[in-house]
């Protein structure tokens, strides 16, 4: 279905439950049957007939936000399971089969029994899916409201042999709708929750302004985001009819399983006692999240868990494709990579940089009058993730072209750009950015390194702190205040790239947990001259935000090297998956799966917004997501592989787990949460971005 269909189908659905149900406050005294006829009158009942996977969890979607149980998914998957044209599939489609699905139907967890005419059982290996008719139902109070039942059956009235695959693939589907319903029903209790705190007053101002609300409710949006890019992932390669489109869905659910429980509880926490009572809808929420969140893990696959289909099989994670220029592209990298490797496996830098500027690919994005050729953005984001993946240094090259060529080439003169441009796309270039002080990190308006106009000269004093590789950089991107007095502070702000070897500069390192080395590079009367000015004066923040923005490319680096580091540890764990990580259902195993559920979830975030960029919508809210994302998994990722591995892990050993990259990715993991601008800062600028108040 297209985008405006589904719009209408959403619309239809929130209408008729509107009228037909209530709102998510009526889940015990609305009348499911009457909803059930209704909507198999509205024709949701026919959208298995059109294979409308995208139209039924639209659907869902609709029914959570109401914590609404009605079994759409449930008649869907029984209708394509006994086929087109068939009694069931008639009978369903009208409204006079009522089905509900149940793993265990003698458990007592069966949804809707009430209402239903019929319980629906598929064995996940194929076999024989039974349609047997409810004789009597006993309610089983608890988390789920209406309550579930316990249920008497009659003999099978209907009955279907499938094989594996369509009973797995019809189970696929039930996971996927129950998360889609949970995520939905939690996402609106984190809206509500963000109005709310928009509204409350509490210590005279909004508790929206609160850090802790705000951190809360930005930690909640990544969960909300990353979820429905997995879900969109697992539509698009079910359209495409993709092989691995049943892996995407359970990436999706056991991220899903996981988040729309802590986006719930986050924003109850948020909307504190004026959601807790039920005359808010925020408790039928709570229980539908939670209800339809169990019954979605319960419903197992023959395959096995997520990280039993990882560690048992040659299986990876799905990859999000570019446009065509950009996988076309992506054959020729790879033969530059394998061009360059050395015979022991590894890469030298200075060689991959080398070639790549034989090879005409760095600032290969730039117009043709500066010696680009155009390239596109996807080409772009191709070479970046290759290189990163590849371990080959060749990314650090191409940083320097994101980050520091293309703000010349937009801010720069003439000069500038013939002097710096032709070093830069020749991978000579080395330099420092001289951001940070002593008393300024994230804040970067209110540094106070200055620079003062002497004729046709500036005299720079001052000091920047954590100055990555200041040590061996040829030049320093010098960020500096000119003007002292400007309102706004970031208005006074100029920017200089100024030679390292400048007589007032020097340096003193100092070695980071991860083994790289930074400087403290103190500035004590040094004499620069205009030339070095990059952009206006008191224009400098338009340089660096522009700047900045190069790393829309470069943001799938951290991405791209957890890719790699699962690869490598699948790679290892495949040599003897029960004496390492334990038989199936071993807390190892579980930890896998998050983990690799968490990592598509930061990928798809990443492509979502190199997507948006390329297409020049923007990236308001993927980019500064994926980068919390990132670095925050990025911790988790090591500490949870010396959980996993224990002391062997934590070894500097290439025939080990990750190859070695292990234990030095998680010492390196803290820069990727706190440079840059911290995730706390990150989460701010999120929150202010839902309209939370500063």
């Amino acid at each position: 279905m297209d985008q405006s269909e589904l719009s209408d189908l959403r619309e239809m659905v929130s209408g008729r439950l509107e009228r037909t149900w209530g709102s998510a406050t009526a889940a015990d005294t609305a009348d499911l049957g009457a909803l059930w006829a209704a909507a198999a009158e509205d024709g949701l009942f026919d959208l298995a007939e059109l294979d409308a996977l995208d139209g039924l969890l639209a659907a869902m979607a609709e029914l959570g936000r109401a914590a609404c149980p009605l079994p759409l998914a449930d008649g869907f998957v029984a209708a394509r399971l006994f086929g087109e044209g068939s009694d069931v599939a008639t009978g369903i489609s009208g409204g006079a089969l009522r089905v509900t699905f149940a793993v265990d139907p003698a458990s007592g967890t069966v949804e809707a029994a009430t209402a239903a005419t019929h319980v629906l059982t598929i064995p996940p290996a194929g076999g024989t899916v039974e349609l047997r008719p409810i004789t009597a139902t006993e309610p089983t109070p608890g988390m789920a409201r209406p309550n579930w039942s316990k249920v008497t059956l009659g003999p099978a009235s209907h009955t279907v042999t499938v094989d594996a695959n369509a009973a797995d693939t019809a189970l696929s589907i039930m996971r996927l709708a129950l998360s889609a319903r949970a995520l939905a029903a939690a996402t609106l209790t984190h809206e509500l929750a963000i109005e709310h705190a928009k509204m409350r007053i509490q210590f005279g101002q909004p508790i929206g302004s609160f850090g802790a609300v705000q951190q809360r409710t930005a930690t909640c949006q990544i969960d909300v985001s990353g979820s429905e890019k997995l879900i969109e992932a697992a539509l698009a390669t079910y359209a495409n009819g993709a092989t691995d489109w049943k892996l995407a869905v359970d990436l999706a659910t056991v991220f899903i399983n996981g988040a729309a429980r802590r986006v719930q509880l986050g924003a109850h926490h948020t909307l504190a006692a004026s959601g807790y009572f039920e005359e808010h809808v925020g408790p039928w929420l709570f229980r539908r999240v939670h209800a339809d969140v169990v019954r979605a893990a319960s419903i197992a696959r023959t395959a096995g868990s997520l990280a039993d289909q990882l560690v048992e099989t040659e299986r990876g994670l799905p990859e999000f494709a570019l446009d065509a220029a950009g996988e076309a592209f992506r054959a020729e990298v790879r033969a530059l990579i394998e061009k360059t490797r050395r015979p022991d496996g590894g890469f030298d830098p200075e060689v991959v940089a080398a070639e790549l500027g034989t090879k005409g690919w760095l600032g290969f994005g730039w117009p043709q009058r500066y010696g680009g050729r155009d390239a596109s953005f996807s080409e772009q984001v191709v070479l970046h993730d290759e290189l990163v993946y590849h371990r080959t240094g060749g990314e650090i090259t191409v940083g320097s072209v994101m980050l520091l060529g293309n703000s010349i080439l937009m801010h720069g003169t003439d000069e500038q750009r013939d002097k710096f441009l032709p070093i830069i796309q020749k991978g000579q270039m080395r330099f420092a950015l001289g951001y940070s002080e002593p008393e300024v990190g994230s804040d970067l308006a209110s540094l106070r390194t200055r620079a003062v106009r002497d004729g046709d000269d500036w005299v720079i004093d001052g000091q920047k702190m954590w100055t990555t590789n200041g040590h061996v950089s040829n030049y320093l991107w010098l960020a500096t205040r000119t003007d002292p007095d400007a309102q706004p502070r970031h208005a006074g702000i100029t920017v200089f790239l100024v030679p390292m070897d400048t007589p007032g500069i020097s340096v003193q390192p100092m070695t980071a947990l991860s083994g790289g080395t930074s400087t403290i590079t103190f500035l004590d009367q040094v004499r620069v001259p205009d030339s070095a000015r990059v952009g206006p004066v008191n224009g400098g923040w338009k340089v660096i935000t522009d700047a900045l923005a190069g790393e829309r490319v470069l943001m799938g680096g951290i991405a791209n090297q957890l890719h790699r580091q699962l690869d490598d540890v699948l790679d290892y764990v495949r040599r003897d998956p029960v004496a390492i990580v334990g038989p199936r259902g071993s807390a190892a195993r579980d930890k896998l799966s998050d983990l690799a559920a968490s990592l598509q979830a930061l990928r798809a975030l990443v492509a979502s917004a190199i997507g948006a960029t390329a297409k020049g919508t923007g990236a308001r809210f993927e980019a500064p997501m994926a980068g919390v994302l990132g670095g925050e998994l990025d911790e988790t990722f090591g500490e949870t592989m010396l959980d996993i591995f224990g002391p062997i892990g934590a070894l500097d050993d290439t025939a080990g787990p990750g190859h070695g990259e292990l234990e030095r990715s998680l010492r390196l993991s803290i820069m990727y949460v706190v440079g840059g601008g911290t995730n706390d800062i990150q989460r701010g600028l999120i929150a202010r971005g839902l309209g939370l108040p500063r």
